[in-house]
């Protein structure tokens, strides 16, 4: 009986000892399992990914401020035209005859007309065409200006 008892305790232990392997086993099938789930390494990859969109955005932040600061000069200098082209009207085109008229008539012919200084009054429609001209230029360097910004949101865009 005593050998029967030592050879049962002998058994337990083995038992004991399988069931603590089996155990040890499983715990390191179970953390395999946990690293082949690949949750650990997207969590890594998002965390990657939204730390290099967040610096993406902060490169370029200066960049899509200035875009909208122009935007905006674009659009008030765009008023300020449509303001100055009311205001003259169509006397840029009667500048250069009006030029004409003084420079034909005599002295006396423009003071019964009460136009005491023809060299005045031509510097004041010589101002007017230089101001219908930088207009014009200040038109068209806007249009340029949003032609090239709405290029670069483009590019942007597909860049990013």
């Amino acid at each position: 009986m005593e050998k029967v008892e030592q050879s049962y305790d002998k058994y337990k232990m083995n038992v004991a000892e399988k069931t603590r392997e089996i155990k040890a086993l499983e715990n390191k099938v179970s953390t395999l399992e946990n690293d082949l789930s690949l949750d650990k390494p997207l969590l890594e990859i998002r965390e990657i990914l939204w730390t290099n969109i967040t610096q993406s955005l902060s490169d370029v932040w200066r960049s899509i401020q200035t875009i909208y600061e122009q935007v905006d000069l674009i659009r008030a200098t765009q008023v300020e035209t449509q303001k100055t082209r009311a205001l003259f009207g169509q006397i840029p085109e009667q500048d250069n005859k009006l030029i004409h008229f003084l420079n034909t008539k005599t002295s006396e012919e423009l003071e019964a007309l009460d136009i005491k200084d023809r060299i005045g009054t031509i510097l004041d429609i010589k101002r007017v065409l230089t101001m219908r001209t930088l207009m014009q230029n200040l038109d068209r360097r806007c249009q340029d200006m949003q032609v090239e910004i709405d290029s670069f949101i483009e590019k942007f865009i597909v860049l990013h």
